[in-house]
C-alpha cells in the first residue's frame, strides 16, 4: 500500500533544514528511487510554479548574489526581503498548491486522487512528477496538497520501458435497456476482469447478468469476454464508450428494446486526455532515473551530485497539446508520435516519408549495404540509421505511440536550426531529410568530375539526356529513383536576346498560391506643376512585370501629357525620410517592390536636352534633449525637374519651383504675408519665364493672386555644404554635371500652420493586407493553375541576376521552366508563407488539388513518351494557425487498406476522403498510376492503380 505523508506527520518533523540541506536530501532520496523504480510504484504531480519556486530556493547559497551568469534557465523571480543591503534572498516556498491543476467541477471515479485534474496540462509547463519517496519528503516539510498521485506502468514496444500513467482511460458506460451512463477513470493496463468488476459495481448488477462491448463511435466492434486481457491491449481507446448489455434472466439473451442514450456531447469530446510519454521533468531534477528505468530530457543524477538542482524549461507545442494515443484495428502503419514539445512539423513530414511505400520496403530491407560512411556531404550514415529505425518502429506490429527523441538528436546535430522546442517549417525539413537521407545513400563512393556544356542549339533531348546522365554519374540512391524529376530551364538575355538552355534536377515542386497573373500596386501621385492635390492612384500591373509595365499604367491612370514623365521613387522611415531609392530602371522586375513598401510618383517636365532633379527633402525640429532640438527628416521626399537651358539658375527660381509643388497644399483661408522684401515673395511663377513674372494659370490656377509664403529652403552642394536660399533670389547656383540636386524644406511650427502636410506623411501602402473576404476564402483556385504560374516565364530577382556571356555583365534575365521528366513520387510544396521586410502573412487560400488522376501529361516537354503522366495523392501536411503558432498534421492513404486517416502526433483516427482537402493543405505527395500498356493506345483506356512495387 502507498505509503503518504499526512499533515500530522509535517507536525512531527524535526528542526527546519536550511536550503543546501534541503537540496542534498532531496537528491540523495532522488538517487536511492533512481535504482528501485518498477511497474506500480506510485509518482505524484506537483504543480510547476512550486517546483520552480522551490528549486531556486534550494540554489540560492550557490549563488549568493542571486544575479550571476550562471541562473538556472526558466528560474523564478519570487524574492523575499533582504537581510543585508545588496542581497536578495528568497522566502521559503509556503505549503505546496496544486489547486490550480484540478478542476473545480465534480470529480469522476478515481480511485487513486479522488479529484480529476485539468485535461490539458503539460508535463514541464504546468506540473513535474515526483517519485513517491520524493514527495512525502516534500510534504513533510511543507504540508499543502492535494496529493495526485499516479502509477507507473510498462510502456513501449517490448513493454520493457517505464512510463508515468498521468491520465488513465476515461470511458464512458453505457448500459441497456436501462438508458443509464457513468463514467470511470481506469488505467488502461488494468484488465476486462476488472472493467466487468467495476460497471457491475456501479450499476448493482451480477457479473453473469452482463456482457460488456467495445461499442467505439456507438457501434458495437468486439465483445469483452477475454478476463485477463488489459484493456490496452484490447485497443480502448480514451474518452470512448463502453457497452455494458443487461441479458435476459430467462434464456440469456439480451433485453428486448433498442439502444437509445441522450446526447451529452461526450462521444464528440476531442480525446485531449493522454497517457504522457516517458517522465522528462522531475527528476532530470533531483537525480534522474536511467534510461532503461523512466526516461528523462536532462542530465542524469550522477551529473548531479557536484551541481545545484536545476530545470530547463521548454517551450512546449502552444496551440495543441498532445492528442490521443492509439488508433484502432491491427492495420501497420498505424502507429503515431509523440509530441516532444513543438515536433508536429517534423512528426507531419516523418508520417509522409515513411508511409512512402517505396521508403517503406526499402528501409525495412537490410539497406545497410547502400549507405555511404565516406561522402563529404553526408551525415556518415548517421541520419539514415535513425530515420531507418524509426520507420522500422512505425511499422513495427502494435500502436503504441514512439518518440522520436533519438532521431531528433541526430537531427540536431546535423542540421541545428532544427534543435531546440520552438516550432519550424515542416517544408524545410522535409527537404533537408530528402537531400540529407540522399547524401547517406548515396552509391556513388567518388563523384567524378563533369563539365557541362550548354546547349548551342544541340536538340532539347540529346542535352537532356546528356544532363541526367551526368546527374546520375554524381547522384544514385533510393531518393533519387523515387522524388528526383528534371525540369528545362531557358535563360534569355533582355539586352542581346542571348538564349542559354539547360536541364536542372529537381527534388520537389514550389508552387506559388496565385489566382490570376496580376498584381494591384496602390501610389500616391504628386503634379509638380501645382495645378492639383496628391491623388492615390491604384493600378494592376502583371505580377511578374516589370517597372516599365508601373510606369505605362500609371500614365494611363493619370492621363499623362505628351511633355510630362512619371519618376517614382521609395522612401520609408527606416532610411529616415531620404529618398530610398529612384525607381528608373525599366528592366527592374517589380518583384523588387513589396507590399509593404511605400511609393510616391512624381508628374515633371520633360526637356529635349534632359533634366536635373530636384530633390525635396522635408525636415522639422524634434526635441533630443531638455534644452537641444534638432532638424530632422519626416514625411515623403518630392521630385521635380530644373530646366537646363542655362547652367546657372538663381536661387529665386528654386525658390518659386518648391512654392508650385507645394501650392495645393496651402490651406484655405489664411492670409498671407511676408516681413522681408517684397521681392522676396510673391506670386507663384514658371521659373522658365523670369522675365514675365506671371503665374500660368492652367498650372497654378489656385493660387492666383495669393502671396506665398518665403520658404526656408537649403541647398546642399558639392562639397555638402549647405547653402542658404532664403535670402537673396538673385544668388546664382551653378548646375553641377550631376543628374540630381538635393534641398532641405525646414518646416518651422509656423509654417506648418500654413500647409496641410498629411498628404506628405500618410502615404499608403502598395498593398494593404486586410480580412480575407468571403469570395476570396471561397474562390477555388486549381492546383494546375498553381502549376501554370510557376512555369510561366518571369524575369530573375535582382539577388540572382544572370552573367550574360554574350554581354559579358550581369543581366535581369527571363527565365522559363517546364517540366521535362517526372519522378515516381512527386512532392508539391504549396507556398503559403510570404515575408516582407515588417510582415509575415500566411495564406489561407483553399487550393483545389486533385485526389485521382492528377494528369501532367500536357505539363511535360519532353513528347518522346507516349505515356500518361497520372499521379494519385496519397499523402500530405496540413497547417493550422498562424505562422509562429500553428500545428502540423498528415493526412495518409494506407494502400493496403485503401483508407485515409489522420495522423495528429499521437493520435490517430480514420477520416473520409473528401475531408482530405482543405484550406491547411500544405505539401503533397503524389504517387504515378501505372497504366495498362496493352490498352495505352486505345482511347479511353481503363487505368488502375498498380499495388506492386516500382522498378528503377
Amino acid at each position: 500500500m502507498t505509503e503518504v505523508a499526512t499533515e500530522r506527520e509535517t507536525a512531527t518533523t524535526t528542526k527546519e533544514l536550511g536550503p543546501e540541506e534541503e537540496r542534498v536530501l532531496i537528491r540523495d532520496i532522488a538517487l536511492t528511487a533512481e535504482a528501485s523504480t518498477k511497474e506500480g510504484d506510485s509518482f505524484f504531480l506537483i504543480t510547476q510554479k512550486w517546483w520552480q519556486h522551490w528549486i531556486d530556493y534550494v540554489n540560492q547559497e550557490q549563488q549568493p548574489n542571486n544575479n550571476n551568469n550562471n541562473n538556472n534557465e526558466g528560474s523564478s523571480s519570487l524574492s523575499g526581503n533582504s537581510d543585508s543591503p545588496g542581497l536578495n534572498i528568497l522566502k521559503r516556498p509556503s505549503g505546496i498548491d496544486n489547486s490550480d491543476l484540478i478542476t473545480d467541477g465534480p470529480s469522476e471515479s478515481n480511485p487513486d486522487s479522488g479529484v480529476e485534474i485539468h485535461d490539458t496540462l503539460l508535463e514541464g509547463r504546468d506540473y513535474v512528477l515526483l517519485p513517491l519517496q520524493v514527495w512525502n519528503q516534500l510534504f513533510s516539510w511543507y504540508g499543502g496538497g492535494p496529493a495526485l498521485s499516479r502509477k507507473v506502468i510498462n510502456s513501449g514496444l517490448s513493454q520493457t520501458e517505464f512510463a508515468v500513467e498521468v491520465y488513465p482511460l476515461r470511458l464512458q458506460l453505457l448500459v441497456t435497456p436501462k438508458a443509464d451512463r457513468s463514467t470511470i477513470r481506469i488505467s488502461k493496463k488494468e484488465t476486462i476482469g476488472e472493467l466487468h468488476r467495476r460497471a457491475c459495481e456501479i450499476f448493482c448488477l451480477n457479473m453473469e447478468q452482463v456482457c460488456i462491448w467495445d461499442y467505439y463511435g456507438h457501434r458495437k466492434h468486439a465483445l469483452m469476454n477475454d478476463m485477463d486481457k488489459t484493456l490496452d491491449d484490447a485497443n480502448i481507446q480514451m474518452d470512448q464508450d463502453i457497452l455494458v448489455e443487461v441479458l435476459n434472466n430467462v434464456n440469456g439473451t439480451a433485453s428486448s428494446g433498442g439502444i437509445s442514450f441522450p446526447d451529452n456531447g461526450f462521444a464528440d469530446k476531442e480525446a485531449a486526455s493522454v497517457l504522457l510519454e516517458p517522465s522528462k521533468s522531475s527528476l532530470s531534477i533531483a537525480g534522474g532515473l536511467s534510461a532503461n528505468k523512466i526516461a528523462s530530457r536532462g542530465c542524469s543524477a550522477e551529473q548531479l551530485q557536484n551541481q545545484s538542482l536545476s530545470y530547463p524549461v521548454k517551450e512546449l507545442d502552444n496551440s495543441y497539446g498532445n492528442s490521443g494515443v492509439i488508433t484502432r484495428g491491427a492495420s501497420g502503419g498505424l502507429t503515431g508520435l509523440l509530441n516532444l514539445g513543438n515536433t508536429c512539423f517534423m512528426n507531419s513530414a516523418i508520417q509522409c516519408l515513411v508511409h512512402t511505400p517505396e521508403f517503406a520496403r526499402y528501409f525495412r530491407e537490410d539497406y545497410h549495404q547502400e549507405i555511404n560512411w565516406q561522402n563529404p556531404l553526408g551525415m556518415v550514415g548517421e541520419l539514415a540509421l535513425a530515420f531507418g529505425e524509426l520507420l522500422r518502429k512505425l511499422w513495427a506490429p502494435g500502436r503504441t505511440p514512439v518518440a522520436p527523441r533519438p532521431f531528433k538528436a541526430k537531427l540536431a546535430r546535423f542540421a541545428p536550426q532544427f534543435s531546440g522546442y520552438n516550432q519550424h517549417d515542416s517544408q524545410e525539413l522535409l527537404a533537408f531529410l530528402l537531400d540529407g537521407l540522399h547524401e547517406d545513400l548515396n552509391r556513388v563512393k567518388h563523384k567524378p568530375y563533369i563539365n557541362s556544356r550548354d546547349a548551342d542549339g544541340r536538340p532539347d533531348e540529346e542535352v537532356a539526356d546528356e544532363y541526367w546522365a551526368n546527374h546520375i554519374a554524381r547522384n544514385d540512391s533510393i531518393i533519387v529513383d523515387v522524388c528526383q524529376g528534371q525540369y528545362k530551364s531557358t535563360l534569355v538575355c533582355p539586352v542581346c536576346n542571348k538564349v542559354s538552355v539547360t536541364f536542372d534536377p529537381f527534388m520537389y515542386l514550389s508552387l506559388p498560391l496565385q489566382f490570376t497573373t496580376t498584381r494591384t500596386m496602390t501610389v500616391t501621385v504628386f503634379t509638380c506643376d501645382g495645378s492639383a492635390l496628391p491623388s492615390i492612384c491604384t493600378v494592376t500591373v502583371p505580377k511578374q512585370g516589370r517597372y516599365r509595365d508601373l510606369i505605362q499604367a500609371l500614365s494611363s491612370a493619370c492621363s499623362l501629357k505628351q511633355t510630362e514623365e512619371i519618376k517614382l521613387v521609395e522612401a520609408c522611415a527606416i532610411r529616415n525620410h531620404l529618398i530610398h531609392r529612384l525607381l528608373d530602371d525599366s528592366f527592374l522586375s517589380l518583384s523588387t517592390i513589396k507590399d509593404d513598401d511605400h511609393l510616391a510618383a512624381c508628374k515633371i517636365q520633360k526637356s529635349a536636352k534632359g533634366n536635373v532633379l530636384l530633390q525635396l527633402i522635408h525636415r522639422r525640429q524634434e526635441q533630443e534633449t531638455s534644452d537641444a532640438q534638432k532638424w530632422k527628416p519626416f514625411g515623403t521626399p518630392l521630385v521635380s525637374s530644373l530646366p537646363c537651358d542655362d547652367d546657372v539658375i538663381t536661387s529665386g527660381d528654386i525658390q518659386t519651383i518648391v512654392q508650385t509643388m507645394l501650392t495645393p497644399l496651402l490651406k484655405e483661408g489664411i492670409e498671407y504675408s511676408d516681413n522681408s522684401d517684397p521681392s522676396a515673395s510673391g506670386v507663384a511663377k514658371d521659373p522658365s519665364d523670369r522675365s514675365s513674372g506671371e503665374v500660368d494659370a492652367s498650372r497654378a490656377s489656385t493660387s492666383i493672386n495669393k502671396v506665398l509664403p518665403k520658404l526656408p529652403l537649403q541647398l546642399v552642394d558639392e562639397s555638402n555644404t549647405c547653402i542658404d536660399l532664403s535670402v537673396g533670389d538673385e544668388k546664382a547656383i551653378n548646375l553641377s554635371p550631376a543628374s540630381h540636386m538635393v534641398v532641405y524644406l525646414d518646416w518651422s511650427s509656423k509654417l506648418l500652420e500654413k500647409y496641410n502636410i498629411n498628404y506628405l506623411e500618410n502615404l499608403p501602402e502598395v498593398f494593404k493586407y486586410g480580412p480575407i473576404t468571403k469570395k476570396a476564402r471561397t474562390e477555388p483556385l486549381s492546383l494546375y493553375t498553381c502549376l501554370e504560374a510557376f512555369l510561366r516565364e518571369e524575369p530573375l530577382v535582382p539577388e540572382d541576376m544572370w552573367y550574360c556571356p554574350q554581354c559579358k555583365e550581369q543581366r535581369q534575365a527571363s527565365k522559363k521552366l517546364d517540366l521535362w521528366r517526372l519522378p515516381e513520387v512527386l512532392v508539391i510544396h504549396l507556398k503559403r508563407f510570404s515575408y516582407s521586410r515588417s510582415m509575415k502573412h500566411k495564406l489561407e487560400t483553399f487550393v483545389n488539388f486533385p485526389i485521382h488522376d492528377f494528369d501532367l501529361t500536357n505539363y511535360v516537354a519532353d513528347k518522346r513518351s507516349s505515356r500518361s503522366q497520372l499521379y494519385e495523392l496519397y499523402a500530405l501536411t496540413n497547417h493550422y494557425g498562424s505562422m509562429g503558432s500553428g500545428h502540423y498534421t498528415a493526412n495518409i492513404k494506407l494502400l493496403d487498406e485503401n483508407r485515409w486517416y489522420n495522423f495528429d502526433d499521437s493520435h490517430i483516427s480514420p477520416i473520409n476522403e473528401e475531408d482530405v482537402k482543405s484550406a491547411a493543405a500544405y505539401v503533397l505527395f503524389y504517387r504515378r498510376v501505372k497504366s495498362d500498356s496493352s490498352a495505352s493506345d486505345a482511347a479511353g483506356s481503363r487505368r488502375f492503380r498498380d499495388k506492386t512495387s516500382y522498378k528503377h
